[in-house]
Order: C-alpha cells, then sequence, then structure tokens
C-alpha cells in the first residue's frame, strides 16, 4: 500500500491530540522517574509540526522527514529532541530518491530506530522509548510486504502496548531514571508511554483510511 505526505497533516493532528489528552498521565509517569518535563518538551516540537503542516504536506517523504527532524531537534530540545529528531533524519536518508511504500517506509523507520540505538547508546530491556520502537520496528520490517496491511497495523498496535508495558517491570539504566536503581522498577517509562500513544494514534488514522 502506498501513501502519500497528504497525510501528514492529520498525523500530525492525531498525535498531538492523543499526546495532549494522555499529558497529565505521562507527566506523572514522568515525575516518578525522570525530570517531569517530558510533556512540555514533546508538545513544544509538535506545535512546531503543527505550524509547518501544510508545507509537509506538499514535500516527498524524504523531504518532509528531514524537515521533521530538524524542527525536533531545535524544539524539542534535550536528549529527547536529539533522539526524535535522529529518528527523522535518518529515516529521509534512508528514504532518499525512492519511491516510499510500505517496504521502503519499513526499512527507513527500522535505520531510524537503529540510529537512536546508537545515539543514545541504549537497546531493548532498558526502560525507554526503544521497548516500545525497536520491537514495531523490526516487526514491520518483518511483515511489510507479506502480510494483509490492516492485519499489519492491528499487530503493530498490540506490539507498542506491549512493549510500552514491559517498561513497567524493567530497571532503569539509562537517564535519569537509572539513579534511582531499584525504585525505578514498577514505573512505566515516560518515553515508552508516549512512543506507544504517538503510534497508536497513527495507526488509528491509517486503519480509518
Amino acid at each position: 500500500m502506498k501513501i502519500n505526505p497528504d497525510i501528514l497533516p492529520e498525523l500530525i493532528q492525531a498525535v498531538s491530540h492523543s499526546i495532549t489528552e494522555h499529558s497529565e498521565e505521562v507527566t506523572e509517569l514522568d515525575k516518578a522517574i525522570g525530570d517531569g518535563d517530558h510533556v512540555i518538551n514533546l508538545q513544544r516540537g509538535l506545535h512546531a509540526l503543527l505550524e509547518q503542516q501544510a508545507e509537509l504536506a506538499q514535500l516527498d517523504w524524504a523531504s518532509a522527514w528531514q524537515k521533521m527532524g530538524l524542527t525536533c531537534m531545535s524544539k524539542i530540545g534535550g536528549a529527547a529532541g536529539s533522539l526524535i529528531g535522529s529518528l527523522f533524519v535518518t529515516m529521509a536518508k534512508t528514504a532518499k530518491d525512492k519511491p516510499v511504500d510500505s517496504a521502503v517506509f519499513a526499512e527507513a523507520f527500522l535505520a531510524g530506530v537503529e540510529s537512536i540505538k546508537l545515539r543514545g547508546k541504549s537497546n531493548v530491556g532498558e526502560k525507554t522509548m526503544l521497548d516500545v520502537l525497536l520491537p514495531v520496528a523490526q516487526q514491520l520490517q518483518a511483515q511489510a510486504a507479506n502480510v494483509e496491511f490492516s492485519v499489519v497495523l492491528q499487530q503493530l498496535s498490540d506490539t507498542a502496548i506491549k512493549g510500552m508495558e514491559s517498561t513497567r517491570d524493567m530497571l532503569a539504566t539509562k537517564g535519569r531514571a537509572s539513579y534511582l536503581g531499584e525504585r525505578s522498577i514498577g514505573h512505566i517509562d515516560a518515553g515508552a508511554k508516549t512512543s506507544q500513544l504517538m503510534i497508536c494514534a497513527i495507526i488509528d488514522i491509517l486503519q480509518s483510511k
């Protein structure tokens, strides 16, 4: 299935709405083991993307992802801005001069997630957004060309939720949460939660098409 970039405004709006709707919940998660500013920083980036949505819709996928990546780096700030920005910039490089179908998107998304691993010096099992992003990227890569699109979407949503929930019982080894040691166990990671919310918001839009 091929999806054109003119869907980007709808996707950005859906993501922004989901983060706002769950802002209090995520902030409480972040206050428990983090700095408490994850949602505020994320919303700053989403607000900037909302301002650019009409322009983004006119670009090809690679150009749109490049612009989104640079915007996230400059507006979100901190570690999250660097990581999310790196995801989009790497996706742009991977997809450059290619027609973006489900297989190319899967390739680009996995490359973007791998760039987060490198930049954050982290991996699955360390109570971060990667516990959502990497399983989703790997599943998308494995199934993109072989399974009906609607089935893939539901499986990706389930995988994102499972990955988010898995962080509850993990010991944090990255970021401020790592300073808490055993006390970090029992809390869902805020970055994993917002990653799940964003992925599920995008999937809901795609499922409606």
